[in-house]
């Protein structure tokens, strides 16, 4: 099966640290696949390689049927969107401009930038009012919805999610997928969300990827993902906590 995002025998180490060896995988299009596993399993270094901000040790990561480019990866990441925990705002600037930032460097007319900048706020239900407001004058809620506009802005082919919505209450968390589901439907993507959470993985995941100290335990469609071993049970949180 190819896809649009592709590994072929990837290693990537950090010192005497092996993260990844003979990683091999493919990321179907226009699919939401959440990664997700125990902490330093690697989920976070796959969003970087697919991103070109860490670069494999061996191997070749393909994105849209290419090599990530060791040049212009600047132009290689408009076509990439991505979102961090603790939403990555820039603290002295509005809202509107952490929204519309990328198309202002992209050298989009200021009509251009205010139309799509309201059409996702208002897409992930962000009153307009809190345009001119500083990322400290939001909820934190409201932070990771600006958060998620801003990766948006420029109708990324991919969009990459490491933790976005972590850092939130229950009922916060649950407003915010849903959404952020209401934004894919009218904006499909390719997603990738890197996340701890279980039920947020099969809340928000078409397929999910199981990742155990840099092996694939397994990869298929959330619904039918079952906890058969004792490293699933605990993620899903059956077993004995580790």
């Amino acid at each position: 099966m190819n896809g649009i995002i592709e590994f072929r025998a990837v290693a990537k180490h950090y010192g005497d640290t092996r993260v990844f060896d003979n990683l091999n995988l493919d990321i179907r299009q226009g699919v939401t696949t959440a990664l997700v596993g125990q902490s330093g399993c690697g989920k976070s270094t796959l969003l970087e390689l697919i991103n070109g901000l860490q670069r494999p040790d061996a191997g070749t990561v393909n994105i849209f049927g290419q090599p990530v480019p060791a040049l212009k990866l600047a132009e290689f990441r408009q076509r990439i969107g991505y979102a961090v925990q603790g939403t990555g705002l820039f603290p002295h600037m509005r809202v509107s401009k952490n929204i519309s930032l990328l198309g202002e460097l992209d050298g989009w007319s200021g009509e251009a930038i205010t139309s799509r900048t309201r059409e996702l706020m208002a897409l992930m239900a962000l009153d307009e009012s809190l345009e001119h407001r500083y990322p400290h004058e939001l909820s934190g809620g409201q932070q990771q919805r600006v958060g998620i506009c801003r990766a948006m802005f420029l109708r990324p082919e991919i969009l990459l999610l490491d933790e976005p919505f972590s850092g939130v209450d229950p009922l916060t968390r649950r407003d915010i997928h849903k959404r952020f589901l209401t934004l894919l439907e009218a904006e499909i993507a390719t997603v990738v969300l890197v996340t701890h959470d279980m039920e947020e993985a099969t809340r928000l995941g078409e397929e999910l990827i199981v990742i155990d100290t840099g092996k694939i335990v397994c990869q298929g469609q959330a619904d039918q993902i079952r906890p058969d071993s004792e490293y699933l049970a605990r993620l899903f949180g059956r077993g004995e906590s580790s």
